[in-house]
């Protein structure tokens, strides 16, 4: 490679680079995110300890033993029987034998179920049937076992829901009605939401998975905390994942507060203290990835963001790894060279809790 590192782009592309390029590269993510969040840029001695992992020879590579993390999954085991065109391997089997065999065969720190939808909207009216599974699933497995979905308020407008759609409004400069229309399949999402989880804690779910909060916008991320609120009054000790949909909350409404913050433009940090203020058990960082830069870039990107998502709060804070956030390239099958480059990066520098 006459001195040049191979190193991965954000679309997976393996090029090399000269170490003085992977140095500027990581230089320039960590300032774009301590610009855009006014946060501090990683130390000159945390940008060379990155550069050292980005280098590293090895194909993968590992933290120290000791350094190790907790790794939560959001349906990994739904992997082995999805389909290959979702990055599964397509296998016949029931979801208990993929789970099984994610805990067993996989060594898996937690395992997981949810609807093949994975929203919580398609959740409800089969309520009782998810019920059945996730408790004879449980009887026999021995990893902390979660049910995950997303809050996807997208559901909820129409075609799909019952309420107009803002995006349909939203042109037409009915901005007033466009925010009207948020409230409403807010208030429905967030009741859902309470349902969904108080029917799985009567039998005993090990934890709930509000996966990609805010991915329809801010007042999606509010239905989100204020259920995970209702839910700690009726549920108080299920552990709660609330997951964050990307680096900043999306302004769909642009007014809607949460304990009287705006939630339109808040970076990880600070969606990490409302998760906190909430009741989350552990809140999920997510950083997307720009398929133009290297993983470097990226990565030192998500490093800025996550350092100080993690000091901001005392609950742990778990970073979203895979196909296109955390410092990972958009891929349904990302390469371990880089997966395992930004788990330890994430680690090591970002003092992540878990992957």
């Amino acid at each position: 490679m006459n001195g040049k590192i191979p190193i991965r782009m954000g679309d997976g592309e393996l090029v090399s680079m000269a170490p003085e390029e992977v140095k500027a590269d990581i230089l320039a993510g960590t300032r774009e995110a301590a610009e855009n969040a006014g946060i501090p840029e990683l130390t000159a001695d945390e940008q060379e300890i990155l550069f050292d992992i980005m280098a590293e020879p090895s194909r993968a590579v590992s933290v120290m033993p000791g350094e190790e993390v907790i790794v939560t999954d959001d349906g990994c085991s739904m992997s082995f029987y999805s389909g290959q065109d979702s990055g599964g391997v397509g296998v016949s089997m029931s979801r208990q034998q993929s789970i099984l065999t994610y805990e067993r065969a996989c060594a898996a720190d937690t395992t997981s179920m949810g609807h093949s939808d994975y929203s919580f909207k398609p959740v409800k009216p089969i309520i009782n049937n998810e019920m059945n599974e996730y408790y004879t699933i449980s009887q026999t497995t021995t990893a902390p076992f979660l049910y995950g979905a997303q809050p996807n308020m997208g559901l909820y407008f129409q075609p799909d829901g019952p309420h107009r759609n803002p995006a349909d409004l939203l042109p037409l400069g009915k901005i007033k009605e466009a925010q009207e229309v948020q409230e409403a399949a807010a208030f429905q999402l967030r009741e859902d939401l309470v349902f969904v989880g108080r029917r799985l804690n009567s039998i005993g779910c090990e934890g709930l998975n509000l996966d990609t909060a805010g991915s329809a916008g801010d007042a999606d991320l509010r239905a989100a905390l204020e259920a995970i609120g209702d839910l700690r009054e009726k549920a108080p000790d299920m552990p709660i994942i609330l997951g964050g949909s990307g680096e900043f909350v999306l302004g769909m409404h642009g007014e809607i507060t949460f304990k009287g913050e705006q939630l339109a433009g808040m970076y990880p940090h600070h969606q990490a203290r409302v998760a906190e203020v909430a009741g989350a058990s552990i809140f999920g960082v997510a950083v997307g990835t720009n398929t133009n830069e290297s993983v470097a870039w990226n990565t030192a990107r998500t490093v800025t963001f996550v350092k100080e998502a993690v000091a901001a709060v005392d609950i742990p804070v778990h970073v979203n790894v895979g196909m296109g956030v955390g410092g990972v390239p958009m891929m349904e099958a990302p390469p371990i060279d880089s997966v395992t480059r930004a788990s330890k990066s994430l680690v090591q520098i970002g003092k992540a809790d878990g992957l």
